[in-house]
């Protein structure tokens, strides 16, 4: 006998935190983990690709490190409960990426269209959900200033500026001209 999936319980549309009560399903913070469970798609859906090893092991750890961050956000009082999990060395590990995977590009003057390969068209994709997710963890942090790490914010801000130089990098593996804007 398998174990059911559903459990019925979401039915008249709340669900649990962990620790917690059970809240709305429209609740700011349950949209901040929904964007995050989003996010971890979309980079999912671009490691689906045949991605170099450069792009692909810093997509591995993030999207591990996304489940890290959702356990936080469905746990109110988290830092309480043992539950802070996403630390400044998250951010500056992303900060490492960034350097590194930096240094091999070509410096920027303009804007740059998000397209190019199949592969950095995807990280770019995966880069504007970040941003969004960011923006509803902004709105969580408004509502609850005491109850979310800013760690969390720092990360996701910072993973927005990874995910741009891991789609400037695609393309440049790939050898596809990067798209800049034009007025």
């Amino acid at each position: 006998m398998t174990a059911k999936i559903y459990t019925r319980t979401g039915d008249q549309g709340e669900t649990g935190l962990v620790w917690g009560p059970r809240v709305g399903k429209d609740m700011v913070r349950i949209e901040t983990i929904g964007a995050i469970d989003e996010l971890n798609a979309v980079l999912g859906l671009a490691r689906s690709d045949d991605l170099p090893a450069e792009i692909d092991g810093p997509l591995e750890r993030i999207q591990n490190e996304l489940f890290c961050f959702g356990a936080e956000l469905a746990t109110p009082r988290a830092a309480e409960h043992g539950m802070q999990q996403i630390e400044r060395r998250h951010v500056e590990a992303l900060e490492a990426d960034i350097e590194r995977i930096s240094e091999r590009l070509a410096p920027l003057s303009q804007f740059v269209v998000p397209c190019g390969s199949r592969a950095a068209a995807e990280v770019h994709l995966a880069r504007t959900v970040c941003r969004r997710a960011e923006r509803r963890l902004v709105a969580l942090v408004r509502a609850c200033p005491e109850d979310v790490s800013l760690s969390l914010l720092a990360y996701l801000n910072r993973l927005g500026d990874l995910l741009f130089v891991l789609a400037r990098a695609a393309n440049a593996l790939a050898n596809h001209p990067e798209t800049l804007w034009r007025k």
